[in-house]
């Protein structure tokens, strides 16, 4: 689905920058997709492929901080939100071999 979604995306756009057909045209084109943007089936469709992405990703994210957090050197994990208070090692060295000096 997600192709076919694709690819009917890509010909849209397309036809929209390599034809001749005008602001006319154009316009037309327009309108159909804002109309098709707006119609509750496509929201309902994008809100639930968000929602399922992002629980996948925090799926995904609780996976590889459950086995690498107690890796992470502190100056990357004082980057990333999800793993403040997870770094390992201490001051110097780090399990990495790297050091924050």
């Amino acid at each position: 689905m997600r192709y076919k979604v694709t690819f009917v995306v890509g010909l849209a756009l397309g036809y929209v920058l390599g034809t001749r057909a005008g602001r006319e045209r154009y316009e037309q084109l327009k309108k159909s997709a804002r109309q098709i943007a707006q119609n509750p089936a496509v929201r309902n469709a994008a809100e639930t492929a968000g929602h399922t992405g992002r629980e996948y990703a925090g799926k995904a994210f609780a996976a590889v901080s459950e086995k690498a957090g107690g890796a992470v050197p502190e100056s990357l994990a004082r980057r990333v939100p999800g793993l403040r208070g997870r770094a390992g090692g201490g001051a110097g060295d780090d399990e990495w071999g790297t050091s924050n000096t």
